[in-house]
């Protein structure tokens, strides 16, 4: 007997902020056993309340999510229900742990994965990916396993096995003045040095920290506890 055949499907709930990319997931996983969709979300407060309602086993999540709460945040919120033993087809129970999730998105920068890891993503998988990878990793993320797309695992080990960036005391000035939201031409003349200086710093701390925006930047020297004294 296929084993697919002898338990619940898995319960798949579908966050992405394009109708068409969601058509086009649903289509694609009717196409396989042992997962059932049971519903749609636009956007990450959606996502939450679904989630609520349909109590899916695993979310399927974008991390951009147009305006309003990103995947990152959604995915934080969702992971962090009181944990207690998971049940068959994600059947209501005290305490019912929150749904798995698994992240699905085009963007692979170290930023994004840290931050979706961090949140507690049991996933991370790129939209480049085959239908059958896709089908194998909700599986797995239902069963608790981690599924990562081959990039983003080489990234994470690469992340692992590099030493943690060490910010210059002006990369850390800069950066403490950028998550206050200033601009270029207020850092420079807060710090009494030039823009052309400021932007050459900000060279430099991107790619120390995998980045490549400002609003990143901050995200992962906060994380990193970079911005302490």
């Amino acid at each position: 007997m296929n084993p697919l055949e002898s338990s619940p499907p898995i319960r798949l709930l579908l966050c992405d902020d394009h109708a068409v990319v969601r058509a086009g997931l649903r289509a694609l996983l009717a196409s396989t056993d042992g997962i059932e969709v049971v519903g749609e979300a636009g956007s990450g407060e959606e996502a939450l309340a679904l989630a609520a309602r349909v109590r899916p086993d695993v979310v399927l999540m974008d991390l951009q999510l147009g305006g309003g709460m990103d995947g990152v945040t959604a995915t934080r919120r969702l992971t962090s229900a009181p944990a207690s033993a998971p049940t068959p087809g994600g059947a209501e129970g005290s305490g019912t742990p929150g749904p798995r999730v698994l992240v699905l998105t085009m963007f692979d920068t170290d930023a994004d994965i840290t931050r979706a890891i961090e949140a507690g993503a049991t996933g991370y998988l790129l939209k480049a990916e085959r239908p059958e990878e896709l089908f194998a990793a909700i599986r797995d993320a239902a069963a608790g396993r981690t599924a990562l797309s081959a990039p983003v695992a080489d990234r994470v080990l690469a992340q692992m096995r590099s030493p943690r960036p060490v910010l210059s005391e002006r990369e850390r000035d800069i950066l403490r003045h950028l998550a206050l939201g200033l601009g270029n031409r207020e850092i420079a003349r807060a710090l009494f040095i030039s823009e052309t200086t400021v932007k050459t710093h900000l060279g430099r701390i991107y790619g120390k920290l995998g980045v490549d925006t400002r609003a990143a930047a901050v995200a992962v020297a906060g994380e990193r506890r970079l911005l302490l004294p």
